[in-house]
This record gives C-alpha cells, sequence and structure tokens, in this order.
C-alpha cells in the first residue's frame, strides 16, 4: 500500500502536469471505484486542479468551486501518466483523468478492487473522512508522546492505526522501528521518555529520508514502480537476509495478510517473537533466541 513517501511522490509528479489545469474529461473503467452518488463525476469536468494534498495514505485533488476527489490507492493501486485520451487498460484500469498535457491513469493489480474514490462538496464533507492521525512531520515530540501514550497497543499497531499517525503503514514502520532499535510488540504504555523520543526520531528521519531517496530516483518522471518492497530497506520485505547492521537474518511475524519484519538482535536482544502459526504448530519445539535457532539449523545441515 502507498504510505506517505510514496503518496507525496504522487503529489510531487502531478503538480508541475496538472495542478491549475483543467480537468478536461473524467472517465470510468469500472463503476464501483466512484463510492459517492452526488456529486456526479462529470461534476469536477471543466474545473481546475486547486491544489493536490495527502490525507492520511489518500490524495486529495481539490477542484475550483468547493468539489474534491479523495482518492484511496489501497493496497494494489497506482496511478499512471500517459498520452492525452490513452486507453483504460482492459483488466487493470479503473479510471482515466484527462487534461490538457496527458491522462492520469488509475489502476489496480490483482482481482480484489479495493481502491476508492469520493466526490466530496465542501471542506466540511472532506473533513468528515479524515481519521485526523497525528502528521509526524508536523508534530513536536511532546504531541507525538501524548498520541502515543493515549492507547494501550504495541508500536507497531498504534503506528499503523491511520486514527493515531497519518500515513504510516505496514513497509515504513518496519523501517521505523528497526531504526528506533525496538521490538514491533512493545507496548506503548511500557515505553520510557528517551525510548518515546528515540521513536520519534527514527519515525521523523525515516519518512523524511524515504521521501528524498524516492524523488531522487524518481527526477522529473512520473513514477512507474511504486511499490511496498524497496531493495534500500533494511528489513522490511528482507525476511532471511541479513541485517544490514549486525548481519544477522531478518526475522518476521505472521499475522492475518501481514507480517512485521525485524532484526531480533538489533530489536529484541537476540529473542525469537513469537510467529502464531508457526508456534501453535511447534508448541514447545519453538526457537526462544536466534542463537538456538541457529544451533537447530547447522544440526539439520
Amino acid at each position: 500500500m502507498p504510505e506517505l513517501p510514496d503518496v507525496e511522490l504522487y503529489i510531487h509528479a502531478l503538480k508541475p502536469r496538472i495542478l491549475n489545469q483543467p480537468l478536461e474529461r473524467f472517465r470510468i473503467g469500472n463503476p464501483f471505484i466512484v463510492r459517492t452518488i452526488e456529486p456526479r463525476p462529470e461534476d469536477l469536468e471543466g474545473r481546475a486542479v486547486a491544489d493536490i494534498r495527502r490525507m492520511g495514505k489518500r490524495l486529495v485533488l481539490a477542484f475550483t468551486n468547493d468539489l474534491f476527489l479523495l482518492l484511496h490507492l489501497m493496497i494494489a493501486g497506482r496511478l499512471r501518466w500517459r498520452e492525452k485520451g490513452a486507453p483504460i487498460p482492459a483488466k487493470v484500469g479503473l479510471a482515466a483523468f484527462d487534461f490538457p498535457a496527458g491522462s492520469v491513469i488509475l489502476t489496480e493489480a490483482g482481482s480484489r478492487r479495493q481502491a476508492s474514490i469520493h466526490i466530496l462538496r465542501g471542506h466540511e464533507a472532506l473533513q468528515a473522512m479524515n481519521p485526523n492521525g497525528l502528521e509526524v512531520l508536523d508534530a513536536t515530540a511532546a504531541e507525538f508522546a501524548a498520541r502515543l501514550r493515549s492507547e494501550n497497543h504495541t508500536v507497531k499497531r498504534s503506528l499503523t492505526d491511520p486514527h493515531m499517525f497519518s500515513g504510516i503503514g505496514n513497509a515504513y514502520s518496519d523501517e521505523i522501528l528497526h531504526a528506533a532499535r525496538m521490538s514491533p510488540l512493545k507496548l506503548t504504555a511500557t515505553l520510557t521518555d528517551a525510548e518515546t523520543e528515540a521513536l520519534f526520531q527514527a519515525t521523523r528521519d525515516v519518512l523524511i529520508d524515504w521521501q528524498h531517496r524516492l524523488r531522487d530516483e524518481t527526477g522529473d518522471d512520473f513514477p512507474e514502480k511504486v511499490t511496498a518492497f524497496r531493495p534500500g530497506m533494511a528489513v522490511h520485505g528482507r525476511y532471511g537476509q541479513p541485517c544490514p547492521v549486525c548481519g544477522s537474518p531478518i526475522q518476521r511475524i505472521v499475522y492475518a495478510r501481514n507480517e512485521a519484519n525485524y532484526c531480533s538482535r538489533c530489536q529484541t536482544g537476540g529473542r525469537l517473537l513469537s510467529d502464531r502459526s508457526l508456534s501453535r504448530l511447534l508448541r514447545q519445539d519453538w526457537p526462544k533466541t536466534l542463537d538456538e535457532l541457529e544451533k537447530r539449523q547447522k544440526r539439520r545441515k
């Protein structure tokens, strides 16, 4: 799922192409992509894009006359910049937005249609869609600490809760926790002031660093490879590969349709966190530490 750095990259690429430009035509490839009835998609046609901004992980196109288009890409939604009037791809295409200089094509890979568009009238209607997560890059350390301690959850859950923090998902939370040298399962109520400060700094550093990296990588081109798995990441999507800090193999916890990646040496003092499915299967045979896991692997060889 595109997160804060990825959505900001889209905004950076869209502004020079469509800001202050009229939407000439709004083409719909899948009728279920638009989740609102009024205003109608055609009500946006002929109106200029007055602003482009982010709301959490969602993209907001503000049009003249107080109309807004709110786009949530979800897991597999992506934007493409093509020549004006380019066809909507048959299998993955959801919609197209035609502007004087070109067309923005919305696609979604896979069979699950989760991406969504809401067309809204007025700032109140737009604000009603806002989960109001804290914007960490605009917040103070005290504001971050207060929000983090407002509920007692694991730090992984708190960072990825859109009502707690804005724009952070599974991928960048893994990177943040590795940078902070913190277990994803540590409870927020147990954090010391020093740990909270370290997590705040790590969150800012990771998000800012990846914004710069993605912009440098893309340049003036339109981003074509927005993904949650990038070669430069420390732990996310790198299960079994060496930690760039200590060289230990990256571990993971699988839950539901997600997983948390972490380094046991850097983040949990060498302790392996329990994977729900495997620990149930292995019971007492589940290794408790990285050393124990490595000894078992050597015996098998």
